[in-house]
């Protein structure tokens, strides 16, 4: 199994749950963030909003 079997397996699990999957994004981000000084935060909410953004592109396609 290559890397393209993993990213299409991960994409079909995803369909229709792009939602949950940013509230998923949202906890984890969460739980960085107290586990980390704010220096870090912007960083983590860069991260974030890019797969955020990553996310909503797939759904459009």
């Amino acid at each position: 199994m290559g890397l393209d079997d993993l990213v299409k397996k991960a994409t079909g699990a995803l369909d229709g749950r792009e939602e949950q999957a940013k509230d998923a994004l949202d906890k984890a981000a969460g739980a960085v963030k107290a586990r980390t000084d704010t220096g870090t935060d912007a960083t983590v909410d860069k991260v974030v909003d890019a797969a955020k953004d990553y996310l909503d592109k797939q759904k459009k396609a």
